[in-house]
């Protein structure tokens, strides 16, 4: 019989870990497969896998965390602390493709006609489409923090509303970048240019779309009542994700719209 004589939390066996690392990884490739043949149904395929199984696993975290009575203060901070590892791996990940794009902006060769952007590139209007962008996540940031704001005050109907405002907000944002690709002058295979806006535009909205999960999630909670006084790190960790998005797009509009034009 295992001795439970320490504050760390030994997990059951459980299948999601292996069935994630698998989806995952075909989700990376059908990615490659959508950007050399144009070809989504791979992905599209593989990522709807990945969303059941983080759905499972988030399910079974919860009901460890809320029912089962699993997590002690020790463990909620190794948490916190894992999840601002997180965070912080996320930003070395965006810091590398900046990197990329300050390399060849601050220095053109003559392969970039000594300019940037290239020559025959028409940028995007960093006052149209960007700019609203730029207004829809900063009021999506507004959103969640009432949100934070309403749940510490124990004020449940203002954190529903407010979140599911910032969920509509998410939602919309994503859409208007989709309408914003469509209608590109420039694609990921016209140059170190669009190869540069693509990847940190792209990547940038990939996490939109996951912390907009994660934030759904957490409206379906807050909508059932599995918050407890005691239990409300996911609804915290999902605010800080969406921060750190929100910051990753302002330097994306200064940058890359607006100094890059």
């Amino acid at each position: 019989m295992m001795m439970n004589n320490h504050f760390f939390h030994l997990v059951k066996s459980s299948p999601w870990p292996i069935l994630m690392s698998f989806s995952v990884m075909n989700s990376g490739a059908g990615v490659v497969e959508w950007i050399s043949s144009s070809n989504f149904d791979f992905f599209i395929f593989f990522f709807f896998i990945l969303v059941l199984v983080v759905w499972q696993w988030w399910r079974d975290v919860i009901r460890e965390a809320l029912y089962e009575g699993e997590r002690s203060t020790k463990i909620n901070f190794m948490i916190s602390t894992g999840v601002m590892m997180f965070i912080l791996s996320e930003i070395c990940f965006f810091s590398s493709f900046f990197w990329a794009y300050f390399y060849y902006s601050l220095s053109p060769d003559f392969a970039l006609g000594m300019a940037w952007p290239p020559k025959g590139i028409i940028v995007v209007d960093y006052l149209g489409i960007p700019f609203l962008n730029t207004l829809i996540l900063l009021g999506s940031g507004v959103f969640i923090t009432w949100c934070h704001h309403s749940i510490i005050n124990f004020n449940l109907l203002g954190a529903k509303l407010s979140l599911a405002l910032c969920t509509l907000l998410g939602i919309y944002f994503l859409l208007v970048q989709m309408y914003e690709y469509f209608h590109m002058s420039f694609s990921f295979s016209g140059g170190v240019f669009g190869s540069s806006f693509f990847i940190l535009t792209g990547f940038h909205g990939f996490h939109v779309l996951v912390g907009l999960l994660y934030i759904i999630v957490n409206l379906f909670r807050l909508m059932n009542n599995s918050f407890s006084s005691n239990s409300i790190l996911g609804l915290e960790y999902a605010i800080w994700y969406w921060h750190f998005v929100d910051l990753v797009w302002l330097f994306l509009y200064c940058f890359v719209y607006w100094w890059g034009c």
